[in-house]
């Protein structure tokens, strides 16, 4: 019997699959200096899932969030997100298990620049990959 789903191929590479952790409702930690300091994840963007399931997100993926804590401008606002890091583990190609100790957003506008000029803490090197500009920023990437 074959598996379900085909794998994502990119070039010679293929995608791994990194279990979500970050769902819609949860609060999650802002790890940069846009002034926000927590958000709720009201969505997930380019995920599809069936009916009665809540959408997830992994590093890398893009998040919609409403910021609940922070300065007082940017409360209640509705504003995009990227998951930096995640508490639950994964597995790498090379073989290791990579797992942090708090799940933690970077915000981003529109166009997918950082809000913020800096990163408080490790970004995970796949978030990294995906978003270039985030890894100019970041103190340490793991």
């Amino acid at each position: 019997m074959a598996k379900r789903g085909a794998r994502k191929a990119v070039g010679a590479f293929s995608i791994p699959h990194i279990p979500p952790s970050v769902f819609v409702g949860s609060l999650v930690k802002v790890a940069d200096n846009s002034g926000a300091q927590l958000a709720k994840v009201i969505g997930v963007l380019n995920k599809k899932t069936v009916r009665r399931r809540m959408p997830g997100a992994a590093v890398g993926d893009v998040v919609v969030v409403s910021i609940r804590e922070g300065k007082p401008e940017l409360r209640r606002q509705i504003m995009h997100a990227v998951v930096i890091r995640q508490r639950k583990p994964y597995r790498r190609p090379e073989g290791i298990w990579v797992q942090f100790e708090d799940n933690a957003l970077v915000i981003i506008s529109p166009e997918g620049e950082p809000k913020g000029s800096e990163i408080r803490g490790p970004v995970a090197r796949e978030a990294a990959e995906k978003w270039p500009k985030i890894a100019n920023i970041a103190s340490i990437i793991v």
